[in-house]
């Protein structure tokens, strides 16, 4: 006896599944694995508000703070072995002065003497042309950038400085001065404008090579043309502090 679909003559349909639906199934799948992910991250605030930048910022800020607390944590450290090690290596008095000297030349010890500082700001965020037929101002016309810095701190040098502090670190010759955006990374620490640099050395051949250098007679034209800050100022008597850091290299080797 035939069954049903014998008895109509009609043979069997089969359900097939075509790719096309296969495709379209997965795509809604993908959508809905993304509109969770991004409800379950947001939690119920707008995720195009910068608020997570600002959180970023004050995870820098407060990375930074760290970093100052350990090195100056580290820095008494340092001074305690250092003080143990000179009491006990038997060295005599013409070594420890050798060694004194070198320390110095480092930029480990602290210096003291007359000094120049230079200060750079960036200009009002609505800074306007101040000389007929200048252009209007781009927004990298307005802020300081790390040429800037490193004209102030190559001049400085240049002019014999004795030492140099930018902000509240001491630079040694394997210090690097490196901005992003509009702020300054100094040997782990974070700092925003205004930057002090300052130089203990003989402040009249300081000024001439401040004076000198085209790098920054460049950048004086836009302190005229737009508004950027820029002051020197001469002081008699400045304590830099000695580097704290370490003095280990990271990204480069010496040869030999």
């Amino acid at each position: 006896m035939s069954n049903s679909a014998d008895s109509t003559g009609t043979p069997a349909r089969r359900f097939r599944f075509r790719p096309v639906r296969l495709l379209t199934a997965a795509v809604f799948a993908l959508a809905g694995l993304i509109f969770w992910t991004s409800f379950n991250t947001a939690k119920g605030t707008n995720l195009r508000t910068d608020s997570s930048m600002l959180r970023l910022s004050d995870l820098i800020q407060e990375r930074s703070r760290n970093n100052g607390a350990l090195e100056e944590s580290a820095a008494a450290a340092r001074a305690e072995v250092d003080a143990l090690a000179r009491r006990d290596n038997g060295n005599s008095a013409e070594q420890d002065k050798k060694l004194t000297a070198l320390e110095q030349a480092a930029g480990t010890r602290p210096l003291s003497g007359q000094a120049l500082t230079v200060t750079l700001t960036d200009a009002p965020p609505n800074a306007t042309a101040k000389i007929p037929g200048v252009p209007a101002p781009q927004p990298n016309d307005l802020v300081i950038h790390q040429q800037d810095l490193q004209a102030v701190v190559n001049a400085l040098w240049q002019g014999g400085a004795k030492g140099i502090e930018v902000m509240d670190q001491r630079l040694i010759s394997t210090s690097a001065v490196r901005c992003v955006g509009n702020t300054l990374i100094l040997q782990g620490r974070v700092y925003s404008p205004p930057y002090k640099i300052t130089a203990v050395g003989d402040r009249g051949a300081l000024k001439k090579s401040l004076d000198a250098s085209p790098a920054i007679q460049n950048y004086l034209q836009y302190v005229v043309a737009y508004g950027l800050g820029w002051k020197v100022e001469q002081r008699d008597a400045v304590t830099l502090p000695g580097y704290s850091g370490t003095v280990d290299l990271h990204y480069a080797k010496p040869v030999g």
